[in-house]
């Protein structure tokens, strides 16, 4: 393993309630790599890398989350100085949970809504440095503090950030997609997609990081099972591991399954991204919506599981489990906060199933399909055999996504012929709307998990794979038991 990866992995071993380094390897870093032109890049990662500056990430307000457009922080060009002058003009436009930013950040990728001789030019990402790089005071103009205790990432000192016209070089506007010339010139980008870039890294590494999370409160949580003994289950035949029980068992072997999924499913989704990441460098943005709306749910979906899972594993360990010395209490306060941060969870849902209306509209007017949708494609016909396999449990998902799918547009429809605008009638099927994500996205996490097992079979062991086969059949039998109602239907 590379020096590297030892590094970016010591902050777990320092840091039980997560590092306040983690922003700036995950979304500054990123956001430079993904959003500066050529020059900027070349100046900025050479500091970013080396750590002579600390970064960080600021898009989240108090008044505004998920919803981008209605960020209140304004950058405003000025063509006699050539630079930008940023300003919070309420309370509600202070930056609010950036991580590192209450103690720890010198400079910032800010999001902030671009304004041109009075107009408009979309929100846009900015580079800016927050403190003094000697003394580490607050730059004038600039007002920082910490937000407070939470339930977790009590170490990564989130903060809040508002600006009193303060002023940055034109230079500072991460210029890779759109760009703002000397006499205030605004050449657009040509996919306003595009500056979400590091949004959608962010959901790839999220999905990881639940199976990381996920793999470390299991194993907690069976290593404690292997020795702790309670009870007896036949007399005088001394106390067994609580392993040895099948309801510990059935605690505890899914998480393991779970984990091991959503592992595999982001190695998947780690090559789509590179993958259109490369595409995106040659001006094609062709699976960029497939990417995006499969990262929205795999991220709603593993983060939602893993907690669930996550306060099972605390639970299966009785009391000590509550302990902090146990490490499941900061574990979980980890990812539940995932289920929130970078998009939050019904939100995302809800973007997924923009996309599944807009494929299943296009299937029935005969168009092809991103592959990880094209099942919406085929038809299905009712009262089909049941196949207890893991191909069969996969299919039945997949016909009960296209159901939901189906249901869901025509609720739509429904509501449009009643005199509904189409605002009005997606809000009032966004229940149904959300099932079809979801039905969709486990669907979707089946089947790679079990592709991606089979990809890797002819170089294991004949024992690690029958173990990992196993594993497969667990998660998938274990879904179809919890999803009975929607397989019957």
């Amino acid at each position: 393993m590379p020096s590297a990866t030892y590094r970016s992995l010591l902050h777990t071993a320092v840091f039980k309630d997560n590092s306040p380094f983690s922003l700036h390897l995950a979304m500054f870093i990123p956001a430079i790599l993904g959003q500066a032109d050529e020059e900027q890049r070349k100046y900025w990662m050479k500091r970013a890398s080396k750590m002579e500056i600390i970064g960080t990430y600021a898009q989240t307000e108090l008044g505004h989350g998920t919803f981008i457009r209605g960020l209140e922080t304004t950058a405003t060009y000025d063509p006699k100085t050539e630079e930008f002058i940023l300003h919070s003009p309420t309370l509600t436009a202070y930056k609010w949970w950036p991580g590192s930013l209450a103690h720890t950040a010198n400079y910032c990728v800010v999001m902030a809504h671009l304004y041109i001789n009075g107009k408009s030019c979309g929100v846009q990402p900015f580079i800016v440095q927050l403190r003094d790089e000697e003394t580490h005071q607050p730059l004038p103009g600039i007002k920082l503090g910490e937000i407070g205790a939470k339930l977790g990432f009590n170490t990564v000192n989130n903060g809040f950030l508002g600006f009193d016209q303060h002023r940055i070089p034109r230079n500072r506007m991460l210029m890779k997609n759109a760009q703002v010339l000397k006499d205030g010139t605004f050449k657009r980008s040509p996919n306003s997609k595009l500056t979400y870039g590091t949004m959608v890294y962010v959901r790839v590494v999220i999905v990881n990081g639940m199976a990381n999370q996920l793999a470390r409160a299991v194993t907690i949580a069976v290593r404690y099972s292997a020795v702790r003994r309670q009870s007896e289950l036949k007399p005088d035949a001394g106390e067994p591991q609580i392993l040895d029980y099948v309801t510990q068992q059935h605690k505890l072997f899914i998480g393991i399954a779970s984990s091991h999924a959503f592992s595999l499913t982001a190695k998947w989704l780690t090559r789509m991204y590179q993958k259109v990441t490369a595409d995106l460098e040659k001006g094609n943005l062709d699976e960029l919506p497939e990417l995006h709306a499969i990262a929205c749910c795999l991220k709603a979906v593993t983060t939602t599981d893993t907690s669930v899972l996550v306060e099972r594993s605390r639970m299966s360990c009785g009391g000590h489990g509550y302990m902090l010395s146990s490490n499941l209490p900061q574990i979980y306060g980890l990812v539940t906060a995932a289920c929130t941060y970078e998009g939050e969870n019904t939100v995302l849902m809800l973007q997924t199933a923009r996309s599944l209306v807009k494929a299943w509209e296009q299937a029935q007017s005969g168009k092809r399909l991103s592959p990880t949708m094209s099942y919406l494609s085929e038809k299905v016909t009712s009262r089909q055999k049941w196949d207890n396999c893991v191909d069969g449990i996969v299919n039945g998902f997949r016909q009960v996504a296209y159901g939901k799918v189906e249901s869901a547009v025509k609720s739509i429809r429904k509501y449009v012929r009643r005199g509904l605008g189409p605002e009005d009638a997606w809000n009032m099927s966004s229940v149904q709307l959300v099932a079809a994500s979801e039905a969709h996205c486990r669907a979707f996490l089946l089947s790679t998990y079990k592709s991606e097992v089979d990809r890797t079979a002819g170089s294991l062991s004949q024992p690690l794979k029958k173990a990992l086969n196993y594993l497969v059949e667990l998660y998938a039998i274990y879904w179809a038991l919890e999803k009975v109602g929607d397989l019957l239907l």
